[in-house]
């Protein structure tokens, strides 16, 4: 991938909201277990950050690929990752499939309060019974005239609390499990969707994550997305996009913990010395510095392909997998190098173990990605007949 001046503009001007609209509230917000979703989105939505390679006509910069993930790794700036979170879900996990297969009614109506940031978007895949097997879900949308009548609960839901509408997935027939879904826009405020208890994470803690319900919800079916059945399809395009996200945004924070523990580690000293002398500790760190440069470069190269229109599921799948990975092992090392202040809760470095902990989680577990790779690698075994 090449950077160009345009992508540096777009990473500064991430980097500067980030700096002067996010971490100077992040202590805050961490505590509350919230942030102000409506607040910072349409301040975003006035820098036009929202919809960096959305269709212009709908208020997107109609850029390629390469600067929406470029704007991902900007927001690695921010001294948390509940909020980047809940902008990705924005960006990129909520909101794709309207951008690429949505009626212009629909865009209309959704995508561009979305990419404006006057309205707060949120994927209600998960289920309590079907997280990374999206196959297995129960919810069901029956049709009744021009109307769905949608059933049954959606877990997990980043933005939930304060959503203005859910991208759902939900079962249409009564086909093969691949066969049967299609992706749905349901407005939050429509009779019968109910929000549950925020939940109390060990990270991520800024963003709210809660339970959404459907009793008996109605919405016309010209919310749907693309044709019937095809939501199988479309989420599964969907996720691309959210894990090469995923990908790009730990990167700067993977850094930051190795560049504060090198200054920590150069004051800190034990048995006379400083501890970053210590051979294993600073081949450690170069070590984990050249994995982090691997994942930059598996992440900037699934880019060029998904801009060229190739089928990025494999390189994707190896993003999440070892990002989700590199996450937990660079916090880790780092963290056991800072002795017991990593162990609490302001330290920079224990930030990124609490929050990154999802990464091999969410969107799709390491074991998925696993799976989805072997598949492409054809080494799966043969079911019998």
């Amino acid at each position: 991938m090449i950077i160009t001046q345009e992508h540096n503009e777009i990473y500064r001007t991430v980097k500067k909201f980030v700096e002067n609209e996010i971490n100077p509230n992040v202590a805050e917000w961490e505590k509350a277990g919230f942030f102000p979703a409506h607040e910072v989105f349409k301040k975003m939505g006035d820098l036009g950050i929202l919809g960096i390679n959305k269709e212009e006509k709908y208020g997107g910069l109609g850029l390629d690929y390469s600067y929406n993930m470029y704007a991902a790794e900007a927001l690695g700036h921010a001294g948390c990752g509940g909020v980047p979170l809940a902008i990705g879900v924005q960006t990129d996990m909520a909101t794709p499939a309207i951008a690429k297969f949505g009626s212009h009614e629909l865009k209309e109506e959704f995508l561009k309060p979305a990419i404006a940031g006057e309205f707060v978007a949120a994927i209600a895949v998960s289920e309590v019974g079907a997280g990374s097997d999206v196959a297995g879900l129960k919810t069901t949308a029956k049709k009744d005239g021009d109307d769905y009548i949608i059933n049954g609960s959606k877990m997990w839901i980043t933005n939930a609390t304060q959503a203005d509408f859910f991208c759902v997935l939900a079962n249409t027939s009564d086909d093969k499990p691949h066969k049967n879904k299609s992706l749905i826009i349901v407005p939050a405020n429509t009779p019968g969707v109910s929000i549950g208890e925020k939940i109390d994470k060990i990270g991520m803690r800024s963003s709210d994550t809660a339970p959404v319900y459907f009793d008996d919800v109605r919405v016309p079916q010209r919310y749907r997305i693309g044709a019937e059945g095809t939501g199988f399809m479309l989420q599964m395009l969907q996720f691309q996009e959210e894990r090469l996200w995923g990908a790009a945004n730990s990167l700067h924070s993977l850094e930051m913990c190795i560049e504060k523990t090198i200054e920590y580690t150069r004051e800190r000293k034990t048995f006379g010395q400083p501890i970053i002398n210590n051979q294993v500790v600073h081949f450690r760190l170069a070590e984990l510095q050249t994995e982090i440069e691997a994942l930059r470069a598996l992440t900037y190269r699934a880019s060029d392909l998904m801009i060229a229109k190739q089928d990025v599921t494999k390189l994707a799948s190896m993003c999440k997998l070892k990002g989700g990975r590199l996450i937990r092992e660079v916090s880790d090392s780092c963290l056991q190098y800072w002795g017991g202040m990593g162990f609490t809760m302001d330290n920079p470095v224990s930030q990124v173990y609490r929050d990154g902990r999802l990464a091999s989680i969410g969107g799709g577990a390491d074991e998925i990605m696993l799976g989805i790779i072997c598949k492409y690698m054809d080494i799966l075994p043969k079911r019998a007949k």
